[in-house]
């Protein structure tokens, strides 16, 4: 979209017809929808424009909530997006911490902006792109919020006058999306010369342990049991080296939040037999390296020491894991492990596995099960061997962090 276009659309005419689309979404089709609006004296590129906008406004709302029907996004600023919740809990973090005044280095259409604002930062957007610019500018402003916005290169800005410089470094070169750091904008070497003071920079959850500077905590986040981002804090703000956090209103209540850092997790835990209950800890938790805390948590050990599973002979509600039962080991060979699971009248089988070269889809295609009950396997490695246990996953009640 054109920075002229938008205007058009921020307009009387532009807000007419971005309603009139809005009402008509989805009972018709974007041709149909299209024609009509054209038709009835409206520029091509405002109508495309308005069409575009709802589609967007649909897809954000799993990501920003209720708010999304009012806001502004072009396709990719959308895809780079934090999460409504996830948003929240990093400026709520930064609240706690006393800073009062934020840079957002390239605040793309303004997500985190939202959030940062309304947990009291005074904030001010820095970006390249006009359009993403305009729309920052006024997704803030239809949702009451202060802030703001300045058309400059991230790179050049003077950060020294500001409490935080948050980053979100763009994912994407010529040829797509990319998951290379080097390749970021701003580039790497800038986000960790940030790192270095008062920095905050979202980074993707798939980052190497190794790519945190010293001084720097990495911030694994999942929610409701997605892994979603990394953060890494700068030395000025950074209260671990790891640290996993879970949010989750269904599990934990209101608040939605626990926390694990690498001052939870034991140097040496123990590896050894299944015991009754087993536990698949959060990914958060499995990227943060600290699932021998969720050993600790449950008194429990692992399976293996390469894989990140847990067992424990009692059963304890946790946020960072989800719990199974053992119901009984099974055959790990295909051919005894199809007959096991047809002498337990299995049809339906969900196939959890780690540390084994299995493909569940696959896998279960070939078992040809037609029974009634359904079911869960585990198929992993214990103490080096390949293994497979039938399992019953655990309804768990509200936990406590």
């Amino acid at each position: 979209m054109e920075l002229a276009t938008f205007e058009l659309l921020l307009g009387a005419q532009g807000q007419r017809v971005l309603h009139e689309a809005a009402e008509s979404y989805g009972r018709v089709d974007d041709l149909t929808l299209g024609t009509r609006l054209r038709a009835a004296g409206h520029p091509p590129e405002l109508v495309a424009a308005a069409i575009g906008q709802v589609a967007l406004r649909r897809r954000a709302a799993s990501k920003l909530g209720a708010e999304a029907a009012s806001m502004y996004f072009t396709p990719d600023a959308l895809e780079q997006a934090t999460r409504a919740a996830v948003s929240a809990h990093r400026a709520d973090r930064l609240q706690t911490l006393g800073p009062r005044t934020l840079v957002d280095l390239g605040c793309g259409i303004g997500a985190d902006l939202v959030s940062f604002a309304r947990a009291g930062l005074h904030v001010h957007g820095v970006e390249l792109d006009p359009v993403r610019a305009a729309m920052a500018r006024e997704n803030l402003a239809v949702l009451g919020l202060r802030g703001t916005i300045e058309l400059v290169d991230a790179t050049t800005v003077d950060t020294a006058s500001y409490d935080v410089a948050f980053v979100d470094p763009a994912r994407r070169d010529g040829r797509g999306r990319t998951f290379d750091p080097q390749a970021f904008t701003p580039p790497w070497p800038f986000v960790e010369s940030l790192l270095a003071g008062h920095g905050v920079a979202k980074v993707l959850p798939g980052i190497a342990h190794d790519l945190v500077p010293d001084g720097v905590e990495a911030e694994w986040v999942s929610e409701r049991g997605d892994l979603v981002e990394a953060c890494l804090w700068g030395r000025a703000f950074a209260g671990a080296r790891r640290r996993a956090t879970v949010l989750n209103p269904t599990l934990l209540g209101p608040q939605g939040t626990a926390t694990l850092t690498d001052e939870d997790a034991p140097e040496d835990t123990p590896a050894g037999e299944p015991g009754e209950w087993w536990y698949e800890p959060d990914d958060a938790v499995i990227r943060a390296g600290l699932v021998t805390a969720v050993a600790a948590l449950t008194g429990g050990w692992l399976v293996d020491p390469h894989i990140a599973y847990v067992s424990s002979a009692t059963l304890v509600v946790t946020p960072y894991a989800r719990a199974f039962r053992v119901l009984e080991e099974l055959p790990y060979r295909e051919k005894q492990l199809r007959a096991a699971l047809r002498a337990h009248d299995v049809g339906t089988l969900t196939i959890k596995k780690r540390g084994v070269s299995v493909v569940p889809e696959v896998l279960v295609k070939r078992l040809r099960l037609t029974g009634s009950v359904t079911a869960t396997v585990i198929l992993t490695r214990v103490q080096g061997e390949g293994r497979a246990f039938l399992v019953e996953p655990v309804s768990a009640p509200r936990a406590s962090a």
